[in-house]
């Protein structure tokens, strides 16, 4: 809860030390949740929680990179935090309303993970009590619903070229729709049970389950240039991108997931595209890169008033990064698009992985600015 938003009868002092019942309503702690991973447990230092916003602070014991989420009683996923190294702290902000909730580990980011109950409790006054905050929810999730939209539409076109056997139609049209997806991943993404179905590559697939979505199209466009045995992969495709369209343009969202998910995007160029490993067969990776940017900055756009009157400083050093990063990946357009991945120098992507980890730093302080 923020302090120029307290009820009267709630002091400062007594806010920084502990969750109260105050006004009818509860704030939450304003400590860290301390989460301890390793490879074979998840402790989380406290399990019931009142309603509001909460950090967790996960540390690795572990000898495996690890993930640590919070899942609604729906499945979707209300605050994550990835590539957590052996050794290494993260943090992840969530506001959570009452109700219940799982935690989850996951050392080697695979499967299910391990997993444990949350308990929140009381009321809390939403971010979104901020005028400023609201506004912000409310325009980013109209560029959410205009993404949303886009990836339909050019999934679909796609779709239909890879069912007609229009292998040059397909491969321009993947990087195109791919893009749309990008923008706005981290909401694609809290729906767990259709992101995989999408966006899976070939090694994140488990025993026993089938392999669909776009990659599984790339690397046939790409490797013997057959896509016959595709329609049935091609029709799911377009009938997960519609469901998880028809819930993105419904998804309730908190202020802090918006600034989480700038920081995820940037994760993933980080960790994926940046290496080459995302888009392994078309080598679009760069499309990506420039789809995760755009649908960062468009985050930060969105939360821009809360930024300028909470933190001046941190607005103005994310303006002069993120132009700093456009300015490094612009050296790789080719016409309307981006070079083949494999066309860039070591000296190419080591200035692009500099840049995008000057952008990181105070990208990673957003949400703890808006949560406050």
């Amino acid at each position: 809860m923020r302090s120029h938003r307290l009820p009267a009868c709630v002091t400062l002092g007594a806010l920084a030390l502990t969750g109260l019942a105050a006004c009818g309503q509860q704030t939450a702690k304003t400590e860290k949740i301390a989460v301890t991973a390793s490879d074979t447990a998840c402790e989380v230092a406290r399990t019931e929680l009142p309603a509001g916003a909460h950090t967790f602070s996960v540390t690795n014991k572990g000898s495996k990179v690890t993930e640590f989420y919070v899942y609604a009683k729906d499945g979707s996923i209300k605050g994550e935090v990835e590539n957590i190294g052996p050794g290494t702290t993260r943090d992840v902000h969530v506001e959570l309303v009452a109700g219940e909730y799982e935690s989850a580990c996951k050392p080697g980011m695979k499967g299910d993970g391990i997993r444990g109950k949350l308990t929140v409790t009381g009321q809390a006054t939403a971010l979104t009590s901020d005028p400023k905050l609201a506004a912000a929810v409310a325009a980013y999730k109209a560029y959410v619903s205009g993404e949303a939209d886009g990836l339909l539409a050019k999934t679909t076109e796609f779709a239909a070229a890879v069912k007609a056997g229009d292998v040059a139609k397909a491969k321009e049209l993947y990087p195109v729709a791919r893009t749309h997806w990008e923008r706005i991943e981290p909401v694609a993404e809290s729906f767990g049970d259709l992101d995989p179905a999408i966006d899976a590559r070939e090694n994140d697939v488990e025993a026993g389950q089938e392999w669909t979505g776009f990659h599984k199209i790339e690397k046939d466009l790409w490797t013997t240039g057959d896509v016959s045995g595709d329609a049935r992969v091609a029709d799911k495709l377009v009938a997960d991108v519609t469901e998880i369209v028809r819930r993105a343009k419904t998804v309730d969202l908190s202020p802090v997931q918006l600034a989480a998910g700038s920081k995820e995007l940037l994760d993933e160029v980080a960790t994926g595209k940046i290496t080459g490993e995302e888009d392994r067969y078309s080598h679009t990776d760069l499309w990506d890169f420039a789809a995760n940017l755009e649908g960062a900055k468009a985050a930060i756009d969105a939360l821009r008033d809360a930024l300028a009157e909470r933190d001046s400083g941190l607005l103005t050093a994310l303006d002069a990064k993120f132009a700093t990063v456009q300015a490094a990946l612009d050296k790789h357009k080719a016409g309307t698009g981006w070079k083949p991945y494999t066309e860039l120098s070591t000296a190419d992507t080591k200035e692009l992985s500099n840049v995008i980890n000057g952008l990181a730093e105070p990208i990673s302080k957003v949400a703890a600015v808006v949560a406050r």
